[in-house]
């Protein structure tokens, strides 16, 4: 009897467990390998330096992390939200005689404001309790905006897993093509395998052995063909330790208004987030076992202070504006390991590798179609966390109320994401973020058919606390 519930131990670490050293590093490193690509890319489009940004992601996962008491296990890291906004400054006619540094600097003030944004809402979300965070941000909203993040980046996914060396003879193109695409299916089809197939220990580092795996196929077809999948000079330089370029905010009203607003729009992001841990971490704490219950999707209010404390902390050193990562979330849920002290060593451990040269090469010497392979996968994941959300909600799929809310959303995200340049909507001359809006438009839609709508909340409340009573009694 014993032996079979030995052999039946559910594998994960909870956010307040602690996983042995040598695990500790493998789960961080895990971890880093896929925020990475996400974070670095924000930087290479914003014209923000790129080891200052890894830097920054570090510094603010760990000032978030103890911000919230360590209670919330969420990574840090550069959010793609706010890139438009940030360009905009960068790319300014006004600033167009300054030194990149200093159109860093004046872009930093907005960003640095836009965390006291999140830090309000949070204020006011811990005052005002969870029924008022349950109006404005119901699962039909928090459970749509998850869906379209994950959809929104399946065009970013599908293109990094064909993506071929720079260099590459034109008419070596198609074949390199060919070849990419073989990493990133081996990519991902083991990371698959793995994740499914694989037990104890091991089962909980799927990504890692994904990872590993498309590298290993890309480093052998590259000795093969000659295409150099692999390339360990990304970043040339004599020294091998290096400090990040840190600058500090220049305040500037053109950055305030371009840039604080859009932290308003991150907030149904966060929600989003808060709810996929809440649901994933009390499920694995049940399958433990545990009788304990984590009250994470409470800590939303404290979760936005942590939010733009991160941003503050990022802004004042040189980094971009930022959340927490939804494909750590995935990763998290995949390898079902919450623990909070994995995600402090991966933000030491990041911030360590923005400081060497030859670690940042090592990062930067993973192939782009081996991401994509990884992505194909996690952002499916986020997708589908969406849909977890509205289940464990138990929203009514039969409400009108709730299909027009789901039915806008979905496609205001999505088709502004795919049918615009750069996902801005053009409207009334002025081009609007297209996740943003669909989160604003879901949240504003929701409260206008919500109005006369008490009664019927008030009954699908109680029968909600009948349902929870006949499960206590029961167990």
């Amino acid at each position: 009897m014993t032996t079979k519930s030995t052999n039946n131990q559910v594998m994960g670490y909870l956010p307040d467990e602690r996983p042995p050293f040598f695990e500790l590093i493998l789960f961080a490193l895990q971890q880093i390998v896929v925020m990475f690509p996400a974070t670095v890319l924000v930087a290479l489009i914003t014209g923000f330096h790129v080891s200052t940004t890894i830097f920054a992601s570090g510094l603010a996962t760990l000032g978030f992390i103890l911000i919230t008491g360590k209670k919330l296990p969420l990574y840090y890291g550069s959010s793609f939200s706010y890139i438009a906004a940030i360009a905009s400054i960068m790319s300014a006619d006004a600033f167009a005689s300054y030194t990149l540094n200093d159109k860093i600097s004046i872009a930093q003030f907005g960003i640095v404001m836009s965390g006291f944004v999140s830090i309000i809402a949070g204020l006011i979300i811990k005052k005002s309790g969870k029924k008022f965070i349950e109006k404005v941000l119901p699962a039909t909203v928090t459970g749509s905006i998850a869906i379209i993040i994950g959809l929104s980046l399946a065009a970013n996914a599908m293109g990094n897993a064909a993506a071929i060396p720079a260099g590459v003879a034109e008419a070596d193109q198609a074949m390199a093509s060919g070849y990419a695409w073989i990493i990133a299916l081996v990519t991902l089809l083991s990371t698959i395998i793995y994740s499914v197939y694989l037990k104890g220990k091991l089962s909980q580092l799927p990504i890692l052995f994904g990872l590993l795996t498309g590298y290993l196929t890309a480093l052998v077809i590259g000795k093969t063909t000659g295409i150099p999948f692999v390339n360990f000079n990304t970043v040339e330089t004599n020294s091998i330790f290096s400090m990040p370029i840190f600058t500090f905010p220049k305040p500037s009203w053109e950055a305030l208004i371009a840039i604080m607003p859009i932290a308003i729009a991150t907030i149904p992001e966060s929600t989003a987030h808060v709810y996929q841990l809440h649901t994933y971490v009390n499920d694995l704490a049940k399958k433990k076992g545990s009788k304990k219950v984590y009250e994470i999707e409470d800590k939303l209010g404290l979760n936005l202070i942590g939010d733009g404390m991160g941003d503050i902390i990022s802004g004042l050193i040189g980094g971009p504006a930022g959340t927490n990562y939804g494909e750590n979330i995935s990763t998290m849920a995949i390898s079902k390991n919450f623990s909070v002290p994995v995600l402090m060593a991966a933000a030491v451990i990041t911030m360590i590798i923005s400081c060497f040269t030859p670690l940042i090469n090592v990062i930067y010497s993973i192939p782009t179609s081996v991401i994509g392979g990884l992505s194909i996968y996690l952002y499916g994941v986020i997708g589908a966390q969406g849909v977890t959300i509205m289940m464990d909600k138990k929203v009514d799929m039969f409400s009108s109320k709730n299909l027009a809310v789901i039915a806008v959303i979905l496609i205001v995200g999505l088709g502004g994401n795919y049918a615009f340049e750069g996902g801005m909507i053009p409207m009334f001359g002025i081009e609007l973020p297209a996740l943003a809006t669909a989160a604003v438009v879901g949240i504003v839609l929701n409260l206008i058919l919500s109005i006369g709508n008490k009664e019927e909340v008030s009954v699908n409340e109680e029968t909600k606390v009948i349902d929870e009573d006949i499960q206590v009694d029961l167990v």
